[in-house]
C-alpha cells in the first residue's frame, strides 16, 4: 500500500501500486475500526484489501475510514467521499442503523454502494435501487435458515433474543417466517449492552425447550460468558454473527456444542474459498471470519465488473455487478431481482480445534437457494 495516514477519527489508506490502466477508480470503505464490535469492521476492511491486493491491479484507490459506529459520523464521512473525493463506490458498513443513515443518499446520487454486511428489510425492498448490491445477505436470511432447521429438529418452544435496532427486529422476523410455529418469547435488548443478567432471569424462569439469539460483536461475548455462570442449562442456537472465530475464541469452551448458520464457513471445499483462507491466514495469522469473506467478495465482484466497464459508464458497470461473474468463496452465488444474494445457507457447529481452542465446523445444508421475502416489495 502506497500511503498510510491518521485523519482524526478515520484511518485513510490509499492503495494506487502505479497505474496500469487508464481510468481509475476510487472506492470509498466506512467500517467501524474502533470501539465496541470493531473485528467485524477490521475483517471486511482485511477481506477486501486481500483480494484488492491479489488482482494485481494499479488504478484502484481504496480510502478507508473509521465510523465509530455512529451514524453521523458515517453520514458526515460519506458526504465527504461524494462531495471532496469523488468516489466512484462505496462499501463497508457494518450496522443496519448506520446503513439506513448513509445507503439512501448515496445511490440517489449517483455513486454506487455494494454492501458487504448489513442488509436492513427496507434497503431490500420499498427502499431498493439500482445502485445498491448487497453481497452479503438480506439481514433475514441466517436467522430464517436457523428457524427452519430448528423446526426440523423438532425444538418446539424457543425463545428469541436481539438487539432492538434494524437487523434485530430483521433476525426475529427471519426466524419466525421460516420456524413457522410459536415461540416462548421474544427478548429485545439494548444495542451494545453489556449486562444480561435480567435477560437470564427471563430465560431461566421461561418454559422454553432452546434458545437463539443474535447477538454480533462484544454483545455475544459478554452475553456468552454470563451464561455459562448461569447455571441455566438450554440448547443454543444463532446465526453466525452470534458465532464468528473472535466471539467463540473470546468465549471459550462454554460455546462448544453451539450450533448456527452461515452463508460461508472456512472449511467449504472450493478453490475461491482456499486460495482466500490461505492467503487471510498468510497475510493476518489468524482464520477469517465470515466478515472477512464477505468483504472479500465485495471486493471480487467490484473486480469482476471492472474487468467489464468502468463506473462512470453506469448502465455498463451495472449490468457488470448484475451478472456477479466471479468465483464467490461460499460457492453458489447469484443476484435477486432486488440484488440480493439467492444463496446457500450452512450449518456449522463450535467444536474444539487441533489447537484446543474452540472452531466451527461445517456440518451440512439448512436451506438452498434462499432468497428474502422483501423482493416482492421492490419496484426496480
Amino acid at each position: 500500500m502506497k500511503t498510510l495516514a491518521r485523519l482524526g477519527l478515520g484511518l485513510l489508506i490509499s492503495s494506487s501500486l502505479g497505474l496500469a490502466h487508464a481510468e481509475e477508480v476510487k472506492i470509498g470503505m466506512i467500517t467501524t475500526l474502533s470501539g465496541g464490535g470493531s473485528h467485524l469492521g477490521v475483517d471486511v476492511r482485511d477481506g477486501f484489501m486481500l483480494a484488492i491486493e491479489q488482482s494485481g491491479r494499479g488504478d484502484i484507490e481504496v480510502l478507508i475510514q473509521d465510523d465509530a459506529r455512529r451514524p453521523d459520523l458515517a453520514k458526515s464521512l460519506s458526504n465527504e467521499f461524494m462531495q471532496r473525493d469523488e468516489v466512484d463506490i462505496m462499501t463497508g458498513i457494518i450496522w443496519s442503523n448506520l446503513a439506513m443513515a448513509v445507503v439512501p443518499s448515496v445511490v440517489r446520487q449517483g455513486t454506487f454502494y455494494l454492501s458487504p454486511n448489513a442488509g436492513p428489510s427496507d434497503l431490500a425492498g420499498r427502499m431498493c435501487h439500482e445502485n445498491y448490491f448487497n453481497v452479503a445477505y438480506q439481514n433475514d436470511n441466517l436467522h430464517g435458515a436457523m428457524g427452519a432447521y430448528m423446526r426440523e429438529q423438532g425444538f418446539e418452544n424457543p425463545l428469541l433474543m436481539a438487539p432492538n435496532y434494524p437487523a434485530g427486529t430483521d433476525a426475529l422476523a427471519g426466524f419466525k417466517h421460516l420456524y413457522e410455529g410459536e415461540v416462548a418469547d421474544e427478548i429485545y435488548t439494548q444495542l451494545g449492552q453489556t449486562d444480561y443478567a435480567a435477560e437470564i432471569a427471563q430465560i431461566r424462569a421461561s418454559d422454553a425447550d432452546s434458545l437463539f439469539f443474535f447477538l454480533p460483536g462484544g454483545m455475544g461475548i459478554s452475553f456468552m460468558k454470563q451464561w455459562e455462570n448461569s447455571g441455566v442449562d438450554l440448547p443454543m442456537f444463532g446465526p453466525a454473527f452470534s458465532f464468528d472465530e473472535i466471539i467463540i475464541k473470546a468465549v471459550g469452551n462454554a460455546a462448544i456444542g453451539t450450533m448456527n448458520t452461515s452463508q460461508w464457513a472456512y472449511d467449504m471445499e472450493n478453490d475461491a474459498n482456499r486460495a482466500f483462507v490461505d492467503g487471510f491466514r498468510e497475510a493476518h495469522d489468524r482464520n477469517p471470519t465470515l466478515y472477512a469473506a464477505q468483504g472479500y467478495d465485495t471486493a471480487r465482484l467490484i473486480l469482476s465488473a471492472l474487468e467489464k466497464a468502468h463506473p462512470d459508464d453506469k448502465a455498463a458497470f451495472r449490468e457488470a455487478l448484475r451478472e456477479a461473474d466471479f468465483a464467490s468463496v461460499r460457492g453458489k452465488f447469484r443476484f435477486g431481482s432486488n440484488q440480493h444474494p439467492i444463496q446457500d445457507i450452512h450449518v456449522r457447529e463450535v467444536v474444539e480445534g487441533d489447537d484446543g481452542e474452540p472452531t466451527n465446523r461445517l456440518v451440512g445444508l439448512a436451506i438452498e437457494d434462499i432468497q428474502d421475502v422483501y423482493a416482492e416489495q421492490c419496484q426496480m
